[in-house]
């Protein structure tokens, strides 16, 4: 299982991968912050077919094409609302990253990309949210054959250092870190 995960500082709009996951919004509508940045750089394609989906509870995903993106697939992963940590957050983003590792590998998908989901805008404090993100796909990897290769985008160094530091926690070889 050693070096299926990467860690990647830069843009996940640019990253060439079967699927690139966004921190979406119930709606899937885009918004602020990663999911903006994926619905400008995707086109309107990726809106209209957003509109055909619907709602989306936080703790799950859903699958779109990637339009414009180099990636073929977008993941709208709804992490939730954090708010004190005592309300089933860390359940919620877990079942957020394993929802989105279903459907790539229901798929067959070879690499999936994250963000860091909910860290933005629904305020999940980065250090708790990288242990529970690291760890998740950590198990899921063990017991997975899909998809093969996991990169973890993070936008800034402080969380790139996050992910590096839980992955070395586990004594988990990572794959090379590469700036996109």
């Amino acid at each position: 299982m050693t070096d299926r995960i990467e860690i990647v500082e830069g843009d996940i709009t640019q990253l060439d991968v079967d699927a690139v996951v966004t921190a979406a919004n119930e709606a899937l509508m885009g918004g602020g912050g990663v999911d903006g940045a994926v619905h400008a750089a995707a086109g309107p394609g990726l809106f209209e077919e957003c509109q055909s989906i619907g709602i989306c509870p936080e703790g799950e995903a859903r699958i779109t094409g990637a339009y414009l993106l180099p990636a073929q697939h977008v993941i709208h992963a709804v992490g939730p609302v954090y708010e004190d940590g005592s309300r089933g957050e860390a359940d919620l983003l877990r079942a957020t990253y394993r929802s989105s590792l279903e459907l790539a590998a229901e798929r067959e998908l070879f690499s999936i990309a994250f963000p860091c989901i909910a860290t933005g805008t629904y305020a999940y404090p980065n250090e708790e949210a990288c242990q529970v993100a690291v760890d998740t796909v950590v198990e899921w990897l063990d017991a997975n054959k899909f998809p093969r290769r996991v990169v973890f985008c993070c936008y800034s160094e402080p969380d790139t250092s996050l992910y590096r530091a839980r992955l070395a926690d586990l004594n988990y070889s990572t794959g090379p870190d590469v700036e996109s």
